[in-house]
C-alpha cells in the first residue's frame, strides 16, 4: 500500500477499509489537517510523525517530473500518477504539512487565528 488514505474509508467494527468506489486519492487535505488541528489541540508528537509518513508517500507515489498528480487507486504502488493537480494541493495540503513540521510556528488555533475555507490563517478580532 502507499500509506496515503483514500477519498473515503468503511468503518467495519473497530477496522476500517478502503471501498471499491473510492480508492482514490485526488491530493486533498483534509487528512493533514486533521493532524494539525489535533498536534495543536494535544501537543502530541505521533500528529508531526503521521504528517512526515504521508509527506513521504506523497513524494513517493504522487511526484510527477514537475508537479504532483493524484492517484487512481491508494492500493496499488505501482502506478503512475495522473497528470492533474488540484489547486488546493498546494494551497491547502502542502500548507498544513508544513505548519505541522514547523515547531516555531505562530500559527495559534486554539488561541489566536481562524482559518478560512481555502486554509488561510486569520486572526482573531482580539488580536488585530
Amino acid at each position: 500500500e502507499t500509506g496515503i488514505s483514500p477519498e473515503y474509508v468503511d468503518f467495519k467494527g473497530d477496522d476500517f477499509q478502503v471501498p471499491p468506489r473510492a480508492p482514490y486519492y485526488i491530493l486533498r487535505p483534509e487528512t493533514v489537517e486533521s493532524f494539525f488541528i489535533l498536534h495543536q489541540i494535544t501537543g502530541d508528537p505521533i500528529y508531526r510523525e503521521w504528517g512526515w509518513e504521508v509527506f513521504q508517500s506523497i513524494e513517493r507515489y504522487c511526484k510527477t517530473k514537475i508537479a504532483y498528480g493524484s492517484l487512481k487507486n491508494v492500493q496499488n504502488t505501482n502506478q503512475q500518477p495522473e497528470d492533474r493537480m488540484e489547486s488546493f494541493f498546494l494551497a491547502e495540503t502542502i500548507k498544513y504539512l508544513y505548519l505541522l513540521q514547523d515547531p516555531d510556528t505562530e500559527v495559534d488555533v486554539l488561541k489566536r487565528h481562524v482559518f478560512n475555507t481555502e486554509a488561510h490563517p486569520i486572526r482573531n478580532l482580539d488580536y488585530i
